[in-house]
């Protein structure tokens, strides 16, 4: 907890004042992640805004194809724009405009009324704030070495990690009680044009401009000369990136090996989330007016997994973690493939939970002690580009396996069989990694 500092990029010691600011900022994001994308907007655009689009393509459709070219752009930027921020010394700035970018898309889509010409503008709207949310956690996460330390790195992640469920969890139930349950919600909004529902998006959006205001003032700008990547224009950017990347794979394979593993498995783990209430619904019984209450219980469950593998992580290191974790889930996932009802969902779909969170903090804390000093920006926007490439394979799959088995049932061995294939590349990350991964920060 007081090891001497090799730059002013990483932490002299964890302040619980500068750990609390920066796990605030994942609270409040989940503003967006859970209800805008997740639960309520992307809903609302699909089921309601474009329900009487004209034409042979539909709403969701659309909203697919947004998202995909969202994910395009965001792998185009993101590596150079992590690399621009350690180089400039304005990683906190970075995030500062990106964050304030994301709250006035979520407020914006206020004016998304349910009416289908107004498709094209909440799609606009949702794939912009999708780019900038994704590329202000590649600041957000390459802070983590700015408030913890290597000895309790793991723990600090999971804090975050938890705080980020649990922020989407508060956030969702209010929205439930008060706007959307009954006519309106308890406050009896008006429902004409979706005002109920785009009131939510201004929530959102306050909600998530109250909570990151602490990290801007408790948490550290990184100086530029605690960076060893050198500052440059935007396409020399490239250049630099490129040529880093041909390093890395001469001299840090083992780092590579783990950018690759980790977006195939990262992927599984959103499979399980995206899905679940699919299969719980159309496989296991589950009444629907119950999906949201698993919901938050599963969030819960996943908190509470990231909140105590962080300590795990410190200890036994996060390769551990992530390969227990992986191992558990994929044993849960090929024994619900053959049993039913809800019984057996709420048990081994929780089991699924459980681990989700361990995992991905863990792999969070994996990478930052790979990394360099100073180069923690430029290493997670490989991870967002890495995760963005493959984030098809789970869709894919999970429909694939559905059809050919006849039943969204085998849809679950298609999410199975991407967690397995991360795990076994995982495995092919030299095991003499683990001991520098928990040694170096």
């Amino acid at each position: 907890m007081t090891e001497t500092p090799v730059s002013p990029a990483v932490a002299a010691q964890s302040r619980r004042s500068q750990v609390l600011a920066w796990s605030l900022w994942d609270w409040g994001s989940a503003a967006f992640n859970a209800v805008i994308v997740t639960f309520v907007f992307s809903v609302y655009l699909t089921d309601a805004v474009g329900e009487d689009l004209p034409g042979p393509v539909s709403a969701s459709s659309w909203l697919g194809w947004s998202i995909g070219a969202a994910s395009l752009v965001l792998a185009v930027l993101a590596p150079v724009s992590g690399q621009r921020g350690d180089a400039t010394g304005r990683r906190k700035r970075t995030l500062g405009l990106l964050t304030a970018g994301v709250i006035v898309i979520t407020a914006g889509l206020f004016f998304v009324k349910d009416d289908y010409h107004y498709l094209w503008l909440g799609l606009a709207l949702f794939a912009a704030g999708t780019v900038l949310f994704e590329l202000a956690q590649v600041p957000y996460f390459a802070m983590l070495r700015q408030v913890s330390t290597p000895d309790d790195v793991g723990r600090v992640s999971g804090i975050g990690w938890a705080f980020g469920y649990l922020g989407g969890i508060v956030l969702l139930l209010i929205c439930y009680a008060g706007f959307v349950v009954g006519d309106g919600g308890l406050l009896g909004l008006p429902t004409d044009d979706g005002f109920n529902i785009r009131l939510i998006a201004l929530l959102a959006a306050g909600w998530f401009a109250i909570f990151a205001i602490p990290l801007f003032r408790s948490v550290p700008e990184l100086p530029a000369s605690a960076s060893p990547v050198p500052a440059a224009g935007f396409f020399e950017s490239y250049r630099i990136l490129f040529a880093d990347l041909r390093t890395m794979w001469r001299d840090e394979r083992g780092t590579a090996l783990f950018l690759a593993a980790s977006a195939l498995y990262r992927d599984g783990l959103t499979g399980v989330f995206t899905f679940g209430a699919i299969i719980a619904v159309s496989v296991y019984g589950i009444a629907k007016d119950d999906v949201l209450i698993f919901g938050v219980v599963a969030n819960v469950i996943a908190a509470v997994g990231a909140w105590f593998a962080g300590r795990l992580d410190d200890t036994a290191g996060p390769r551990r973690v992530i390969v227990f974790s992986l191992s558990c889930m994929i044993v849960a996932g090929v024994v619900l493939l053959f049993l039913s009802g809800p019984a057996a969902f709420w048990t081994l779909g929780l089991v699924l939970c459980l681990f989700v969170g361990p995992a991905q903090s863990a792999s969070r804390t994996y990478l930052i002690r790979l990394t360099p000093v100073g180069k923690e920006g430029q290493h997670f926007g490989l991870y967002a580009m890495t995760g963005r490439a493959v984030s098809f394979l789970s869709p894919v799959l999970f429909g694939l396996f559905a059809f050919l088995g006849g039943d969204d049932r085998w849809g679950i061995l298609g999410i199975v069989l991407v967690l397995v294939v991360g795990l076994l590349a995982l495995l092919k990350v030299p095991v003499e990694l683990e001991d520098r991964a928990r040694t170096s920060a």
